[in-house]
């Protein structure tokens, strides 16, 4: 398995990039980088070896998420043809293996649903472009071939791709519209969490406007020009509006995931060019939570 860095992921320390995208503990990726189970281009390196664009990533050895199986689960396709799928990601589902998880997962069903994925990314996730957290429904773009996959991965890094959000926030949010300029990096108080941060951060900017305001709850719509984990999240806790009913940035209230839904999805064919977008509605139970509000 592998992954090659892009411009964007340029400079990043290898045991931090990694954490990320494997979704493990930094301790775990020290131990395999000093195994040799995870090496660049080839070569033994450390895990503060700083990365470079079109460094390949080896992790061939790795055991976090072997035994991925095909699983017969129901996926809600919006688009597809031979190159992409789009598809509407369940609340509650994670997008691919991670952290010892390699059941249930997006993945796992668009391994059972086609043979035909790109594998850029490596063999644990195939077709996955970008990714929205596992308690946020919506829209998800899929790369079933390689040169799709490769475009599309230019066209995230240069903001060519169109990404909405519905989210609603604790409180009530006096202006219209706000942009959020704050870099976001791993919390050194929680390394579970992201934060608002100096140290070892990348520029976040979110964009967002009111939609309703209802007595202690406010509806937006949040346009991204980043795509950092957990960006919204954290950005709308941040100036003390929090995601309502997100666990780790607010409060959780009942069993429905957080209140943040990926409802557009915009961009440019890989192949074709022809400007392809789509629109999905939150789920019932995102609908039953926002009236629980709008009649309070």
């Amino acid at each position: 398995m592998k992954i090659v860095i892009n411009k964007e992921n340029e400079g990043q320390r290898l045991d931090v990039y990694l954490t990320n995208q494997l979704d493990t503990t930094r301790s775990n990726i020290s131990k395999h980088i000093k195994t040799e189970d995870i090496t660049v281009n080839n070569k033994k390196t450390k895990s503060g070896y700083l990365l470079k664009e079109n460094d390949v990533i080896n992790y061939d050895n790795w055991n976090e998420t072997t035994n991925i199986k095909e699983e017969d689960i129901p996926l809600d396709i919006y688009y597809e043809d031979e190159h992409v799928l789009v598809v509407n990601k369940k609340s509650g589902m994670v997008v691919h293996p991670g952290n010892g998880n390699t059941k249930s997962t997006l993945v796992n069903a668009l391994m059972y649903y086609t043979k035909n994925l790109s594998d850029i990314n490596g063999t644990d996730r195939p077709g996955i472009v970008h990714r929205i957290d596992k308690d946020t429904s919506g829209l998800l773009l899929i790369s079933k071939t390689n040169e799709a996959h490769r475009i599309l991965s230019e066209d995230f890094k240069n903001h060519k791709i169109k990404r909405k959000y519905l989210a609603l926030v604790s409180g009530v949010i006096e202006t219209d519209t706000g942009k959020i300029i704050a870099p976001i990096g791993r919390s050194e108080k929680d390394r579970k969490k992201m934060a608002v941060t100096d140290k070892n951060s990348k520029n976040a900017i979110t964009n967002f406007k009111v939609i309703e305001r209802y007595k202690n709850a406010t509806l937006i719509e949040c346009v991204l020009e980043t795509g950092r984990t957990h960006q919204i999240r954290v950005h709308m806790a941040y100036i003390k509006h929090p995601v309502i009913n997100d666990p780790v940035y607010g409060k959780k209230i009942n069993n429905y995931g957080q209140m943040l839904h990926a409802m557009y999805l915009g961009f440019n064919h890989p192949i074709t060019k022809k400007f392809l977008e789509f629109t999905c509605p939150p789920e019932k139970e995102f609908t039953e939570l926002l009236e629980t509000f709008k009649n309070s």
